[in-house]
Formats: C-alpha cells, structure tokens, sequence
C-alpha cells in the first residue's frame, strides 16, 4: 500500500496540525518538533514528513531538512512532490549539483505518471478550427 494513501491516525493528524499552526506563527523549533511526534506516531504520514521539511528549512537547519527529505524519499520513492522536496533543501544547504539532481529525479517522475496517466482523462477530444 502506498503511505501516501493511508489515513492518519487522529493522533498523528492532531499533532501535524499543531506543527502547521506553530509554522504559522513562526515558531520552526516548535513545529519541528510536532511534525516529529507526528511521524513517530504514524511514520507513513507524508504530510508530516512535509512539514518537517518545511519547518526545518524555515529555520534554517538546512543539513537537517536533506535528512528528513532523503527519509521522505525512502519513504515514497516515486513521489515526485518528495523529490521537490528534498531537491529545495539541498538547494538551500547550498548543494546545487545535487539539487538539479533531485529536481530532474522530480521532474522524470511526473513525466513517468502523466505518461501512465488515462490518455483520455481531462484530454481535449476535439479542437477547433481557428477561424
């Protein structure tokens, strides 16, 4: 099963939206530490893994954000969103070849869905002709 598609526990979820408040607020030490709690709790809850990215780049830990986004790999290896992820940390910790890197990993990754994708979901059937 894809951890992305599982439903978080109502404990996992309670302390991911503490982490999101606490980043609201500008406290990235705070949320950090929510965000981890969250994912002790349900460690497949993505969102979580998000957010500790996120709160860890807001406060400038930028080692510690690669970590927990190379474990957000690891987790979810064809998410081309984990790739984005861990491609804008290593960016900010100023690892740009290996940022490009995980950027073209991202980008490779949608390509692969969108070409798996239904051909004709959300496609135009029939243009018109310009006049």
């Amino acid at each position: 099963m894809n951890p992305s598609s599982q439903t978080p526990s109502s404990r996992a979820d309670q302390l991911s939206q503490s982490g999101v408040d606490g980043l609201a607020a500008g406290d990235w030490t705070g949320a950090a530490q929510f965000f981890r709690e969250a994912i002790a709790a349900e460690h497949g809850y993505v969102e979580a893994h998000h957010g500790l990215i996120r709160a860890l780049c807001d406060g400038e830990r930028f080692e510690d954000a690669v970590a927990a986004a190379l474990e957000l790999t690891a987790l979810t290896p064809n998410d081309p969103l984990a790739h984005t992820s861990l491609s804008i940390a290593l960016q900010k910790a100023g690892k740009i070849p290996e940022a490009e890197a995980a950027a073209g990993r991202a980008r490779i990754l949608e390509w692969k869905q969108q070409l798996a994708a239904d051909p004709t979901e959300g496609s135009i059937t029939e243009l018109e002709p310009p006049r």
